[in-house]
């Protein structure tokens, strides 16, 4: 059985999602998205209760990444670790912004 190889991506957005704290929170959208605003005020409270940093990122300004999440927004990544896609479960995301502090 051959090992499977992992391909590397080489997008810039990538490598800074790699380079992430912990707490810092990303959260990929679009305009006019009901689901991305409804996300965005869900865990706004949060954020700063745990002085999580918060980055948008239009995934409709790239073509990449409107090729990688298509219709799939909101996702929403804490640091590294994808948390969120389309609605927030605010006990699950209020433990996961815990947990992430503890790493």
């Amino acid at each position: 059985m051959q090992p499977r190889t992992q391909k590397m991506s080489t997008h810039p957005e990538d490598a800074r999602l790699a380079s992430c704290s912990p707490r810092d929170v990303t959260l990929y959208t679009r305009p006019g998205c009901r689901l991305c605003d409804e996300a965005k005020s869900v865990i706004a409270p949060l954020l700063g209760e745990f002085g999580a940093a918060l980055r948008e990122v239009n995934v409709d300004a790239d073509p990449v990444l409107k090729d990688r999440y298509g219709c799939d927004v909101p996702v929403i990544f804490i640091g590294r670790k994808k948390a969120a896609k389309h609605r927030v479960d605010l006990q699950q995301f209020r433990k996961q912004l815990q947990d992430a502090g503890a790493s």
